[in-house]
């Protein structure tokens, strides 16, 4: 039987919406009142996992689930030994580095070295100011990065943005995007090369259906 990891959060109601476009039926997750962390298919064909966005790779990674859905932010800044499969096009947002509006700093090198940027993308925060040659400081913080310039702890944060209306609200701007950000299909390698449970049927399911809405 397949396995497949779905994240809670923002992406679940469109991964289970594309899941029931190829015949698996995970809506069960959908139901407040459901307290259950995995379930079947009525088919019997599959079963899914509901587990943290940042742990979808994990799970797929250690072939607890062949399959997974998850953002292309959490795969940049686990950097998991996983097959990169498909975009699907929904989940848009983007990594941006962000300031107080009142800032005197306007491009991510403006900022001062040996300064301090909060955020839980530690990983894609410290590559992006090595990239730039711009020693930082990296403040690992996993909520509210917001209250970093706030507060002072920091001149800037990295954060996901999606319709900026957190950054206004909080008096902070957009500076710098580092990259953008949609939901992807994930596999474990070993179980796609060796088409486990009908993979590759599922997958070219899955590849039609986010074509046909692109």
């Amino acid at each position: 039987m397949l396995t497949i990891a779905l994240p809670k959060g923002s992406l679940l109601k469109d991964s289970i919406k594309l899941l029931q476009g190829s015949g698996l039926d995970f809506s069960a997750f959908l139901d407040s009142s459901n307290r259950q962390l995995q379930i079947s298919d009525p088919t019997g064909t599959a079963q899914a996992l509901l587990v943290r966005a940042q742990d979808v790779p994990v799970y797929v990674e250690y072939g607890q689930a062949h399959l997974g859905i998850v953002g292309y932010d959490v795969l940049r800044e686990k950097t998991p030994h996983v097959a990169h499969l498909i975009d699907l096009g929904f989940g848009k947002c983007r990594l941006s580095v962000a300031v107080k509006e009142t800032s005197p700093y306007r491009r991510a090198l403006e900022l001062p070295a040996h300064g301090r940027v909060a955020s839980k993308f530690v990983h894609c925060a410290r590559e992006f100011f090595h990239n730039l040659d711009l020693p930082v400081e990296i403040v690992p913080l996993y909520g509210s990065v917001e209250l970093g310039p706030i507060t002072g702890m920091s001149e800037a944060i990295v954060d996901l943005v999606s319709t900026g209306r957190t950054l206004k609200e909080n008096g902070l701007i957009e500076i710098e995007v580092l990259f953008e950000s949609t939901a992807r299909l994930i596999a474990h390698p070993l179980s796609y090369r060796l088409d486990v449970g009908g993979l590759d049927s599922l997958v070219a399911q899955l590849r039609t259906a986010v074509m046909a809405v692109a």
